[in-house]
C-alpha cells in the first residue's frame, strides 16, 4: 500500500517522539512491502515563531492533500505562562480539528499488566480494564462564543442537533463492534446543551436494540472511571468533559506516554498521542514515545493494514516486558533508555519479526 503521511511535529518533545514514530513506519514498509511518503509541516509555537500563524495555510494544504496526519504536541511554555498572550498554541490545534473536520476523538484506555504497578489505583480495580473514550471534538465551549475582560468573561457551550446526533451514532456503531455497551455521559441535570445531548441520544438508542445503553452525569462518571473502569466498552460524550475525562484515565494506564488517540471527520484522519508537549523535557531524550508510536499503528489499523498495526503492538508490548522503558515507567533499579533508545529497539525488533 502506499500512504501519503502529513508530518506535524510540534513542539517541545514533539520532534523527538515523532522521529520514532517515523522510524517504525520505515521499519514496517520495509518489513510489510509498503511505501509511505512523508511531507512535514510546521505548527504550534514553531509556526508562529515563523509566520505568525499557529496553523498556517501551508500547512493545512499539506493535511488536505494527505491520506493521514500523524501529529505530536504543541505548547509552549512563553504561552502557558502569558494568559493575555493574543496568539496561542493551541488555537491552532482547534483551527486544525474544526478545518479537517474532525469531530471525533477516539481515545482507546486498556491496561498492560506488566504495568499495572505504575498505576496509583489497585490492581483488582483496574486489572482487565480495555474502552474507549469517544470526544466530540469541533464543539461546544471550545468553539462556542467567547468574551473576556478584566472584570468578566465566558464561554459559550453551544451544540447543534447534527453535530450530536453524527457523534451519537458513531458511538452507538462503535459499541457492535465491540461488547455492546455505550455509556452517554453528560451534565443533564444542569446544562441546557447537555439535555438536548441526552434528548438526542435517547432518540437514536432504539435504532441499535442489540447495545445495552446507560446515561451517566459526567461527575459521577468521572469518579467511576477511576473506581469501576471495567464497567465502560464505550463513552461518547461532549468536548470539554471528554478532553478531562481522557486526561483521567492516565491513571489507569499509568502514563499518558502510553495513550494513543485518533480524530476522525470529514477529511484528512489526525493519529496522535494524548499527551502534551512537555517543553521542559525538550532535547533531554526522556520522553516516552509509545503513544505516538501507537498513533502510527492505530493509522496503520484505519486503512486495514491490521497485521500491521498488530506487530506494532506486539513490538511495544515486547519492549515492555523486557524493560526497554523510558524512567517515568522504568522499574526500580531498571536500566535507562531514552527516546531514541526506546524507538531503537521496537524499530530492531520488527526488522527481526
Amino acid at each position: 500500500m502506499k500512504l501519503n503521511i502529513a508530518i506535524l511535529a510540534g513542539d517541545g518533545i514533539g520532534p523527538e517522539i515523532m522521529k520514532q514514530g517515523v522510524a517504525v513506519l520505515d521499519a514496517i514498509a520495509e518489513k510489510c512491502g509498503h511505501e509511505f511518503a512523508y511531507e512535514e509541516a510546521i505548527c504550534g509555537a514553531h509556526a508562529i515563531d515563523e509566520v505568525g500563524d499557529p496553523y498556517p495555510d501551508a500547512t493545512h494544504e499539506v493535511c488536505m492533500r494527505a491520506d493521514a496526519v500523524l501529529f505530536a504536541a504543541v505548547g509552549d511554555l512563553k504561552y502557558d505562562h502569558n494568559p493575555t498572550a493574543k496568539i496561542r498554541p493551541e488555537v491552532g490545534l482547534l483551527a486544525m480539528r474544526k478545518k479537517l473536520g474532525l469531530f471525533a476523538n477516539v481515545r482507546p484506555v486498556a491496561t498492560f499488566d506488566c504495568l499495572l504497578h505504575k498505576s496509583p489505583l489497585k490492581d483488582e480495580l483496574i486489572r482487565g480494564a480495555d474502552f474507549v473514550v469517544l470526544r466530540e471534538l469541533t464543539g461546544g465551549m471550545y468553539f462556542g462564543e467567547k468574551y473576556q475582560d478584566n472584570d468578566k468573561a465566558y464561554d459559550t457551550d453551544i451544540y447543534t442537533r447534527p453535530e450530536i446526533e453524527r457523534i451519537v451514532k458513531l458511538g452507538f456503531e462503535m459499541a457492535m463492534k465491540r461488547r455492546k455497551h455505550l455509556t452517554v455521559v453528560d451534565k443533564a441535570n444542569i446544562l441546557a446543551s447537555s439535555r438536548l445531548w441526552r434528548q438526542i441520544a435517547k432518540e437514536i438508542e432504539p435504532q441499535y436494540p442489540e447495545v445495552t445503553t446507560d446515561y451517566m452525569f459526567i461527575d459521577n462518571a468521572s469518579m467511576r472511571v477511576l473506581t469501576e473502569p471495567r464497567f465502560f466498552d464505550v463513552i461518547v460524550t461532549e468536548n470539554t468533559f471528554g478532553d478531562i475525562l481522557t486526561d483521567e484515565t492516565a491513571c489507569i494506564t499509568g502514563s499518558m506516554g502510553l495513550q494513543p488517540s485518533a480524530s476522525l471527520g470529514e477529511h484528512t484522519p489526525l493519529f496522535e498521542p494524548v499527551h502534551g508537549s512537555w517543553p521542559q523535557a525538550a532535547g533531554q531524550n526522556l520522553a516516552n514515545p509509545l503513544a505516538q508510536i501507537l498513533s502510527a499503528a492505530m493509522l496503520l489499523e484505519h486503512f486495514g493494514l491490521e497485521k500491521e498495526g498488530a506487530l506494532i503492538r506486539e513490538a511495544v508490548d515486547a519492549s515492555l516486558a523486557a524493560n526497554v522503558r523510558t524512567p517515568e515507567i522504568q522499574v526500580e533499579g531498571g536500566a535507562h533508555y531514552g527516546t531514541r533508545e526506546v524507538g531503537a529497539w521496537i524499530v530492531n525488533y520488527i526488522k527481526n519479526a
